[in-house]
């Protein structure tokens, strides 16, 4: 850990011109404490990052220093003193606790109602639409279910039959999951396009194709290439604005999918945080001017939903491990913004997300450590992006830059 402090303590002030390169790194799903209406979505008490600390010892010296332990005082992890970013947490305006959610707001847009969900399956004429457009005869399954149980349950059905397995969860998704072998992955995608128009009049927010191999209950298991098809952005926002200035923008991980590959010129994507946190060292020592927006999506996807809370523990350590040479490429002229889309508290009932304050991190090395507070929106990163590259005012959000340069 003494080369981070090196890294860190240099000259603070720097012109807003300085600042050329941005990284956005989303931890999906690391909730920072129940929001106020938490209970109104059965959330109260949830807490991702405390719960986590208080059941598995976790060591996060670079977090701490970056000023983790300042947010919440109650976590279980490293304390600091003197912290060398700086250090907040936002307060979700958008009704909902989902991933498109969470990323749209951070980019200005807020909506005014949440996405619906479907927890007692979809309606009969969607379903009998999907069978009829497709082409596919009759589909397994339609209900709300894990996606590895319901693989487990349904799979070998599948493999007999060829007939997709469509289902739901706590979230607004319409997921189709088919074997490799039955529906290889084009036909899958196919198939979920078809899906993204049906779903388009009820609202639901993504279509996810989730394709798995193996021969039997036992072996069945996702493949990395999931695929999200979302639901149309209802105005611009601040990755287009950014393109349209030719400002370079590139996504790391699902990022271009949860934003209907509006706005994004470069997409990368990623099987794991690993390769998410390798690729993402790679694009900052290479990009001159723009930013970087990566999701890491393993926090939520293969911990919380799992309520796998020693699986989380040992993620944000591994995380942990690798944020030093992610600082390394951010030099003077660069900012990293470390935050989350949403919580999912793995010892939380349930495996939904969870209605939380998400962590804000800030670092630069021109920058002192400063408390930015409790945030109203997550559009603030937003309009902090777009004050650093001289863009006009999003309708949303209160840029933090002045704070950072005072």
């Amino acid at each position: 850990m003494e080369r981070v402090t090196e890294l860190l303590l240099l000259p603070a002030k720097v012109s807003l011109l300085d600042i050329k390169r941005v990284l956005i790194l989303v931890l999906d799903g690391v909730g920072i404490g129940a929001l106020p209406d938490a209970h109104q979505y059965g959330d109260e008490g949830s807490h991702t990052l405390k719960h986590i600390s208080e059941k598995v010892t976790m060591k996060l010296p670079t977090l701490s220093k970056l000023g983790l332990s300042h947010i919440d005082q109650d976590l279980k992890i490293e304390k600091n003193t003197s912290p060398i970013g700086s250090f907040g947490k936002m307060l979700e305006a958008s009704p909902g606790k989902d991933t498109s959610t969470g990323h749209w707001e951070m980019v200005g847009i807020h909506l005014d109602k949440p996405f619906p969900t479907f927890l007692n399956g979809f309606p009969k004429e969607l379903i009998d639409q999907f069978i009829q457009k497709t082409g596919v005869g009759k589909i397994l399954g339609n209900k709300a279910a894990s996606g590895t149980e319901i693989i487990k349950e349904l799979g070998e059905e599948h493999l007999k039959t060829e007939y997709p397995i469509v289902y739901t969860s706590a979230d607004s998704v319409f997921q189709v999951a088919c074997h490799e072998d039955i529906f290889p992955l084009e036909e899958l995608y196919h198939l979920c396009k078809i899906a993204r128009r049906l779903c388009d009049p009820y609202g639901i927010g993504r279509v996810i194709a989730r394709p798995f191999n193996g021969d039997s209950a036992k072996t069945f298991s996702r493949t990395p290439y999931r695929k999200d098809f979302v639901y149309e952005l209802p105005e611009p926002m601040l990755l287009d604005f950014l393109t349209q200035q030719k400002v370079p923008v590139v996504g790391v991980g699902k990022i271009s999918d949860i934003f209907n590959h509006q706005g994004v010129g470069r997409s990368l994507k990623t099987k794991s945080n690993v390769e998410g946190l390798n690729t993402t060292i790679q694009e900052m020592k290479t990009l001159k001017r723009g930013l970087l927006f990566t999701n890491l999506i393993d926090f939520d996807q293969q911990y919380g939903h799992r309520n796998d809370v020693e699986g989380y523990a040992r993620a944000l350590e591994e995380l942990d491990q690798k944020l030093p040479d992610i600082m390394e490429t951010i030099g003077s002229d660069g900012l990293m913004i470390i935050t989350s889309d949403h919580g999912n508290d793995p010892t939380h009932p349930g495996t939904d997300h969870t209605r939380e304050y998400v962590p804000l991190l800030v670092y630069s090395p021109s920058f002192q450590s400063k408390n930015l507070g409790i945030r109203k929106t997550f559009s603030d990163i937003g309009q902090t992006v777009a004050e650093i590259f001289g863009l006009a005012p999003l309708k949303q959000g209160t840029s933090f830059l002045k704070e950072l340069m005072s």
